[in-house]
């Protein structure tokens, strides 16, 4: 999760005007969440990490028990409950709060989820750590990711300009899908699933369902 203060603040700043913003390719995110579901069970606890305004955890909540929809952002998390509040959905809880105070108990969720959120993430690692710490042993950890080292080059030009202009966060890291997979698996988790669901040509968001193996880390090696 998002834990530099600018960071948070960037994203309260802009988050009225970032919630008028339509899905871009709907076809593609109704994709993503018919395989999430396919992953989810109506008896699961499910965490939502860097949940926005809280437009998935909603989709999602008539398939699972319990949701925990989690931010950094304390306005997208009020977003998410006016709109949880408008839809009378009552299995879904939204908290301010980063990965690292998560507040649950550890092994308490069957599922963990963080969708368009690992770009943004200075210290993956660590997240990935906590994400093990809070699922259920073989508990999966589902993510949907934009790999900004597959897209045009000229945007590392452009992130120092628009972060001079305010338009931009301040942590933000290049990788590329077949880094990420290799991050995932250096931390214990086994990749289960891995697609593109965008309706272009090319789709630069990689979706892993990773299951959870083990708690230490691995070396890159092993398989």
């Amino acid at each position: 999760m998002l834990r530099n203060i600018d960071d948070a603040r960037f994203w309260n700043r802009i988050a009225r005007k970032y919630a008028t913003h339509p899905i871009k390719d709907l076809d593609g995110y109704d994709r993503t969440l018919d395989r999430i579901c396919h992953f989810l069970s109506g008896t699961d606890s499910v965490l939502e990490l860097g949940c926005g305004t809280g437009t998935t955890a909603l989709k999602l909540a008539p398939h699972v028990r319990r949701i925990l929809a989690t931010d950094a952002s304390s306005e997208m998390i009020a977003i998410a409950r006016e709109r949880a509040s408008a839809q009378a959905c009552e299995n879904v809880e939204f908290a301010t709060a980063t990965s690292d105070c998560v507040p649950a108990p550890d092994s308490a969720f069957d599922a963990v989820l963080a969708f368009n959120m690992l770009h943004l993430i200075a210290d993956r690692a660590s997240l990935f750590s906590d994400v093990h710490r809070l699922l259920k042993p073989g508990g999966v950890f589902i993510s949907k990711t934009p790999c900004l080292s597959e897209m045009n080059p000229l945007i590392r030009l452009a992130v120092p300009v628009m972060r001079l202009l305010g338009k931009a966060p301040t942590s933000v890291a290049f990788f590329s899908a077949t880094e990420l997979e290799s991050e995932l698996m250096h931390a214990g988790f086994t990749i289960v699933e891995r697609g593109r669901h965008g309706s272009g040509r090319k789709d630069a968001r990689i979706f892993f369902v990773a299951r959870e193996t083990d708690s230490a880390p691995r070396t890159l090696n092993e398989p």
